[in-house]
């Protein structure tokens, strides 16, 4: 496939997602749970961070367990991780950024991408590579809606998935931008909640966000 229809599908997913959880795992089945809560609150879509040993296990076996949720393997920082994302199932993959190296080999990866950066000049590069759906972040910490807002008229055929720093109170306001495909937070997977087991929890967060996504495509 080209660069050009990997990211179509990239925007496709993205789009579908509206707000993507962005979890990171301790073992195979705290990532079941999440996953299962969060298809019990109406989010099927979520980032699974390789930042843990357990990530691409557990990636493989919710491929493989839960075949209706589509999983974005995140904190992607090498070829290695590429390859092993994709032997692992992952539908698509992010990462938080991208030097040229990497943004060269991502280009090359068989699944659609969603390269991360952080100004101007680095989604200037990666539209150079092809791309044009890329993850701003971290999204606060370098001007949140005011930088999206910014980067708007310039990057017009630029799309993001503003990451860092998005929460319950303010992911529509982000989600009403219009070069804002989805947003990635982890607000319904705080690290409280998974220690004590409150799957629940977990399901009547993602059900809260699923309803902010519904009011967005109202």
């Amino acid at each position: 496939m080209t660069i050009e229809s990997l990211q179509n599908r990239a925007e496709q997913l993205l789009r579908e997602a509206g707000i993507l959880p962005v979890i990171t795992v301790d073992s195979v089945d705290q990532g079941r749970r999440i996953a299962e809560a969060l298809l019990e609150g109406g989010l099927t879509s979520l980032e699974l961070t390789l930042r843990t040993p357990a990530a691409l296990e557990t990636l493989a076996t919710l491929k493989k367990d839960l075949p209706d949720i589509v999983i974005g393997a995140g904190t992607v920082l090498s070829g290695e991780h590429i390859r092993q994302s994709v032997d692992a199932g992952a539908d698509f993959l992010v990462t938080p950024g991208t030097p040229a190296p990497l943004a060269e080999a991502l280009a090359r990866a068989p699944i659609p991408a969603v390269p991360g950066g952080a100004t101007p000049t680095e989604f200037l590069q990666l539209m150079a590579h092809g791309f044009r759906c890329c993850k701003l972040f971290p999204a606060n910490a370098v001007g949140g809606l005011a930088m999206l807002k910014g980067l708007a008229g310039p990057l017009a055929g630029l799309k993001l998935c503003p990451t860092g720093g998005i929460s319950e109170s303010n992911a529509a306001e982000f989600l009403a931008q219009p070069n804002v495909l989805c947003v990635g937070g982890s607000w319904m997977v705080p690290k409280d909640w998974l220690a004590a087991g409150e799957w629940n929890k977990v399901r009547d967060s993602a059900a809260k966000a699923a309803a902010i996504i519904a009011q967005a495509r109202a």
